[in-house]
């Protein structure tokens, strides 16, 4: 949708959607492992992240997603997610102001919409919808091409997954992963057996 935060072009072969929260361990996890996906296959990807803060088990993850929206009012929604991600056990409201220092957000207009929760609203709407309308139950959940993801989380799994799902064969797996080839020719004769 308009709110999605995407990153890629619109015609990339293949579309990562990852309900995320930013304070979820299994999350942070998959952090390094969709970078690493991603610097893979680069324009053949298109990643979009959704917020889906669990705040019974994760309390800081509503506000970090805030934090994420504010960053995005002015353009900087990626790069607040990396930084959410990679201090994951730091995310109380002066952390969160550091890191929309480190990136150079405007920080009274940031100040102002953290204090307003000028994003919870949106937040919950979508929280909501993927819960009541994508049956999403936890994080992270992955689709692929609009279709759930529940195998491994792993560069391998991933890009083994993601090929199988470009139906205009324009991912070629990179040469160091080459047991992956194998993999992708017995998945391949399996399913036209």
């Amino acid at each position: 949708t308009e709110r999605d935060h995407i990153f890629g072009v619109p015609n990339a072969a293949v579309t990562l959607l990852e309900y995320g929260n930013f304070e979820c361990i299994h999350c942070g996890h998959a952090y390094p492992i969709i970078t690493e996906v991603q610097k893979q296959l680069g324009d053949n990807l298109r990643f979009v992240f959704r917020h889906f803060p669990t705040v019974r088990t994760h309390p800081h993850s509503l506000r970090a997603a805030e934090a994420a929206e504010a960053a995005s009012a002015q353009g900087k929604f990626w790069e607040m997610h990396d930084q959410l991600f990679t201090h994951q056990q730091a995310l109380e409201d002066h952390d969160l102001l550091r890191y929309a220092r480190r990136i150079g957000l405007d920080l009274e207009r940031f100040r102002r919409d953290m204090s307003e929760n000028t994003f919870v609203k949106q937040i919950e709407t979508d929280y909501n919808r993927s819960l009541f309308d994508e049956h999403v139950t936890g994080t992270p959940t992955f689709y692929i091409n609009e279709e759930r993801y529940t195998g491994a989380t792993d560069v391998e799994g991933l890009l083994v997954a993601i090929k199988q799902r470009d139906t205009q064969e324009r991912i070629l797996l990179p040469e160091k992963i080459g047991h992956l080839r194998g993999v992708l020719r017995r998945l391949h004769r399996d399913s036209s057996s």
